[in-house]
């Protein structure tokens, strides 16, 4: 061990008992407001289906229509692999993963949208709508046909449409609760959030709900979609989104980023809207800097290009579709909405794409992490927690197996979690 040092101090203990007590309450407001990952689990993609097109048998009709496309357009894995440019040796654990996925769980979240796929009908359709809605979506959760996220986009808070946004919320979480409670897997989207004071209002208005149904406070979260230049940039020049998660007092778990209508609002003129213009680019950033920490989380756009038609047609929307994807994964970007069927075959192999090829990677150098080994890459605690986390989503949404990451890491799916989300998760001691 060596000659012990001898170990002087100066500082009496009230030294440091003044500057704690001087920076409480700035560590309540860290805590308060960067409380970190929620750790639970996060979709890769939203779909939105119109309230009047939403039916029992959605979810596995998408699955169907999904594997249609692919026996139709991309019958084996070379084929597929060819399209998108996925490599020789990932070409068939991708295609026969994308496949077990869409037979599995075809949709991770989805939304129910009562706002501009349902559009303005009469006061009575819409009530019939979101009545039939909870119903659907309660029995789904009671019979195993759900997917893990499910919920509605209600009309937003501006004036002309407010009174028929809030009656679709009540009617849908009152008839949740009439049909056996609220789901553990609800989402509610709130959209064209423009001012902060518009989701104090929606936080009202679920505190009164919780209240009347005699629910715990704080029970019903909402995710908040960034759809217009006022919602990022507020006239005094400070940046609205981050008033927006302090105003939704710990409610708000997602932001959505809006690709049209935020394109649309900046003057993006229609053939140049899309997810990675330098705007959306540009709103995104100020997005995930905002959330950061916040324990909310930031969700890409989508694209209006259908894989359909010919397959030539198929094959080019294919090939936009999975770049568009795979260039948000690289930016952060762990979430993304899809908009028809033929949509989630590229879906998933983008992102199992992406975790597949830096698995043996990732779990490399996390395994010399926790070992202290030294090699050619020295990583640090925030770098650990990355790699983790990592690996963790790639588990949630079936990209790797669990059994791969173990064998890699020698770290069980609790060790992992106890990287990924250090401040919630008890710690793990890295052993030689």
């Amino acid at each position: 061990m060596g000659q012990q040092e001898k170990v002087a101090t100066s500082l009496a203990g009230a030294v440091s008992e003044g500057i704690s007590a001087s920076l409480a309450p700035v560590d309540a407001e860290l805590a308060r407001h960067y409380p970190g990952d929620p750790g639970t689990r996060q979709p890769i993609h939203t779909v939105y289906v119109p309230g009047d097109v939403f039916a029992a048998g959605t979810i596995r009709s998408w699955g169907d229509q999904a594997l249609a496309a692919l026996d139709e357009h991309a019958p084996d894995a070379a084929t597929f692999a060819e399209i998108l440019g996925i490599s020789d040796e990932l070409a068939v654990p991708v295609y026969d993963r994308v496949r077990a996925k869409l037979l599995r769980e075809p949709v991770e979240d989805l939304r129910v949208d009562f706002e501009d796929g349902f559009g303005v009908r009469s006061d009575e359709e819409e009530d019939q709508a979101a009545a039939r809605a909870a119903r659907l979506v309660s029995e789904a959760f009671s019979n195993g046909t759900n997917a893990p996220y499910m919920g509605i986009r209600m009309k937003c808070m501006e004036s002309n449409v407010r009174d028929r946004g809030i009656r679709t919320t009540d009617i849908f979480l009152s008839g949740l609760l009439e049909h056996g409670g609220l789901p553990e897997g609800l989402v509610l989207t709130l959209p064209k959030v423009t001012y902060a004071e518009q989701v104090s209002a929606f936080v009202k208005l679920l505190e009164a709900f919780e209240t009347t149904r005699g629910l715990r406070p704080g029970r019903i979260g909402f995710e908040i979609q960034i759809e217009t230049s006022q919602s990022i940039l507020a006239s005094d020049g400070t940046a609205t989104v981050a008033r927006m998660i302090e105003a939704s007092k710990g409610r708000a778990t997602g932001l959505h980023y809006g690709t049209f209508d935020y394109s649309a609002c900046v003057g993006v003129s229609a053939a140049y809207q899309a997810s990675d213009h330098p705007a959306a680019d540009h709103a995104k950033a100020i997005m995930q800097v905002a959330a950061a920490g916040t324990g909310v989380r930031v969700s890409d756009g989508s694209t209006n290009v259908l894989p359909i038609g010919t397959t030539e047609k198929v094959h080019e929307g294919w090939k936009l579709h999975y770049g568009l994807t795979r260039r948000a994964l690289a930016r952060a970007y762990y979430q993304g909405w899809d908009m028809h069927p033929a949509h989630l075959p590229t879906r998933y192999a983008a992102v199992f794409t992406f975790y597949r090829e830096g698995l043996e990677a990732a779990a490399a150098r996390l395994k010399a992490y926790v070992a202290k080994i030294e090699g050619d890459v020295m990583d640090e605690p925030a770098t650990a927690k990355a790699l983790a986390g990592y690996l963790v989503r790639g588990l949630d949404c079936g990209a790797v197996g669990a059994d791969e990451v173990t064998a890699l890491t020698g770290l069980t799916r609790a060790e992992l979690d106890a990287f990924a989300i250090p401040r919630r998760s008890a710690t793990l001691t890295a052993t030689a």
